[in-house]
């Protein structure tokens, strides 16, 4: 592989969303050479002709020992796996070897049973996604204002820390530094176990669908919002899971606990117990940022009420168009007693959110930002 010998050498093992938007955020700060290697050499070419990329190969070893940073944004398992091929290559002096993983105490534990001739592995997590996969929704700007962690051990220099920030810095993320077994932790309390739940809870609605006809209608509202992260990749979700098994399984031990709490009180039928329950969680989740990006991704949606009168729709969409701003879906809601609005239109970012709403408000909609 030809390229200039003042570029620094990138080598991104994991062609998809995340890997993607991460090359692209260094593409904006450093003048560097980034190499894809991929299982699927389609997402490769298609991140070659989008600029992602810069080239490609199918020989990751060859690569590996001439990179100054291996970025493996692969499956947890999968990355393990590349970590220990890394181990048996002349890696050179100072290489930075970082993985996107969701989960960090399996694998640190295996970095740290490995020796990389001199180059070394801090584990990273940045914290934001998309409901699109591949590397064509790749965004320099995905992990802006997101918080990214990262979890080096004690044994790495704080001079290599700051010298992969400073390969990210076009992430324009926020990064917070903390060990694997906190990493999972926080991200199996706010983020882990919640996708749990999300996903027993469709499959109980499920099992009442089937005999019910009118169960998955009613559910299109709320409910469906709701559970939104139940939809993300079954694939993804099972390796995560399996990688934070002991941290899942506390987690599931201690809101069994809390379903007993909440099963006594609509036992004894207490008014004033129930309403402290329902306020006490009101309160703490009015609290929470409302629109900081944090360990699930944010949906973007605003509601607006509209008459049922033919064109609506139309000029909702026109008028958006004109103001170049990009719908990633639209939406009738007919079962929204828990939302405000009868169209839900949704946005690929925070900041087409706001600018669609300041121009539906001055067109004479009505519109509502779910909280």
């Amino acid at each position: 592989m030809k390229m200039k010998n003042d570029r620094k050498h990138v080598l991104l093992i994991g062609v998809g969303l995340i890997g993607g938007s991460v090359a692209l955020a260094i593409k904006k700060e450093h003048d560097a050479f980034i190499i894809g290697c991929d299982i699927k050499r389609d997402n490769c070419i298609l991140a070659q002709k989008m600029n992602v990329i810069d080239a490609y190969t199918d020989n990751m070893e060859e690569e590996a020992v001439k990179a100054d940073l291996i970025i493996l944004a692969c499956p947890v398992e999968k990355a393990e796996q590349i970590l220990q091929v890394l181990a048996n290559l002349p890696l050179r002096d100072h290489t930075i070897i970082t993985d996107v993983g969701s989960t960090k105490g399996r694998i640190i534990e295996k970095a740290e049973s490995l020796s990389f001739h001199g180059a070394v592995f801090i584990g990273g997590h940045p914290m934001a996604g998309s409901h699109k996969v591949g590397p064509g929704s790749a965004k320099a700007h995905l992990f802006e204002n997101a918080f990214y962690i990262l979890t080096p051990t004690e044994q790495v220099d704080p001079s290599i820390i700051a010298e992969l920030k400073n390969w990210l810095k076009g992430t324009k993320a926020n990064f917070i530094m903390m060990d694997a077994k906190q990493h999972d932790l926080v991200t199996g309390v706010v983020s882990h176990f919640p996708h749990i739940v999300a996903a027993s809870l469709v499959r109980q609605v499920e099992k009442y669908a089937s005999g019910n006809e009118h169960i998955s209608s009613l559910a299109a509202g709320g409910f469906r919002d709701i559970t939104r992260i139940a939809s993300s990749s079954p694939e993804m979700w099972r390796d995560i899971v399996k990688h934070n098994q002991p941290m899942l399984l506390s987690l599931l031990n201690e809101w069994e606990k809390e379903m007993s709490e909440i099963r006594q009180l609509l036992n004894d039928g207490d008014s004033n117990q129930l309403y402290e329950y329902f306020s006490g969680a009101k309160h703490f989740r009015d609290s929470l940022p409302v629109r900081a990006k944090g360990a699930i991704a944010a949906f973007y949606d605003l509601y607006v009420d509209v008459l049922d009168s033919p064109g609506v729709i139309s000029d909702i969409t026109t008028l958006l168009a004109k103001e170049h701003i990009s719908i990633t879906n639209i939406r009738i809601i007919e079962a929204r007693e828990d939302v405000y609005g009868v169209l839900r239109v949704s946005f690929q970012t925070e900041n087409d959110l706001e600018k669609a709403k300041k121009s539906l408000n001055n067109r004479g909609y009505k519109t509502y930002m779910s909280m």
